[in-house]
């Protein structure tokens, strides 16, 4: 089981982070790289610092190099190594993002009967921002027939790598797992050799998508990759040993730290930067760590999310706004309300997991 030196481990690694994202976003704000949040529900959090991810970053980078003699692990070091190739690669997007596409309308209902527009319908006094190509066109047939539209606001658009970019990215920062000597060659006992290779790759893609997605309110993303990463530790230390489960509390003692000035009010965002990071160092750590399918379990919540939205992208089932957790807040559930739920499904897909495996 964890015992006292991986608490320890864990209880620094929170300060370190803590300490360091503060410094981040103090310099983020001199800067004045600060997010623009599009969806009108969260419109209030413009001027927030984002590209937090580089306090994460420095977090696991410091516990790495203070663990590197007293407790040397190889795993760790490849994990972390990973984090900050992928965390790199996340900062371009972050960059590109400063760079506006469009401007984007939102539009108000102040007419007394219901608007179709786009896949919405708008009641009178409902809010909307017209963002797709269907939403544009049904704007212009109703301002022509003078229905009672009125903008009240005029939103910049970032300007984002294509979907096809997106995952061709992603697909070279994993590919960086396959230096000869890392992977392991079997699964929970299962010898597949070089199937392993493209296993991995499509992993790692998965994970960072997954993270990627879910970061959409203060403090989801990085309260389930911990929570996750603390239910992975637990197996790992059981299933490997000591070893397999360090990586798991470096990067939960990252995201609880980041979570201090994360969670809501979000006093910074972790951008693509700790996204990218997080999603990478978790799937790299279990595969090191043997615990590949029991990480996928503990992180069910985002990976079904995922799911739901390539549902949605391939017309199976309509969203009036994605990713789910906005669907939830546009039809009236509290911000604070969706992560603790969201939190919550992990806790107990983690405990499943665990009992699955045995581990309890």
């Amino acid at each position: 089981m964890i015992g006292q030196v991986d608490i320890l481990i864990f209880l620094i690694t929170i300060i370190a982070t803590a300490i360091f994202t503060s410094v981040v976003r103090r310099e983020l704000l001199v800067a004045d790289i600060r997010d623009n949040p599009i969806i009108s529900e969260h419109r209030q959090k413009s001027g927030t610092p984002t590209m937090g991810g580089f306090g994460i970053i420095l977090g696991v980078l410091l516990m790495a190099l203070f663990l590197f003699d007293w407790h040397s692990s190889s795993y760790l070091l490849i994990t972390v190594f990973m984090m900050v190739v992928a965390g790199l690669f996340g900062m371009f997007d972050d960059l590109l993002g400063f760079k506006v596409k469009e401007y984007q309308k939102v539009v108000r209902n102040d007419g007394t009967e219901p608007v179709h527009i786009g896949l919405l319908t708008l009641e009178p006094g409902e809010e909307a921002r017209i963002a797709s190509p269907k939403a544009k066109k049904d704007y212009n047939k109703i301002v022509e027939q003078e229905h009672k539209l009125t903008v009240i606001d005029e939103i910049p658009i970032k300007s984002e790598t294509t979907e096809k970019e997106k995952i061709l990215t992603q697909f070279v920062v994993a590919c960086f797992i396959i230096l000869p000597g890392v992977l392991p060659t079997n699964i929970s006992g299962f010898e597949i050799g070089y199937l392993m290779i493209p296993l991995a790759i499509c992993a790692i893609i998965g994970s960072i998508n997954s993270i990627n997605l879910i970061d959409g309110m203060d403090g989801l993303a990085a309260g389930i990759i911990a929570i996750a990463s603390v239910a992975s530790a637990l197996y790992a230390n059981i299933a490997t040993g000591s070893v397999a489960s360090l990586p798991f509390i470096v990067i939960a003692g990252a995201s609880v730290g980041f979570l201090v000035l994360n969670h809501y009010p979000a006093k910074i965002f972790m951008g693509d930067t700790g996204s990218y990071a997080l999603g990478t160092g978790y799937m790299v750590a279990a595969l090191l760590g043997n615990s590949l399918i029991f990480s996928i379990i503990a992180l069910a919540v985002p990976i079904v999310s995922v799911i739901i939205s390539l549902l949605h992208r391939a017309h199976v089932i309509t969203l009036p706004v994605e990713p789910l957790h906005h669907t939830l807040n546009y039809h009236g559930m509290s911000e604070q309300k969706i992560v603790l739920l969201y939190w919550g499904l992990t806790v107990v897909a983690s405990i499943v997991a665990l009992f699955i495996f045995g581990i309890i």
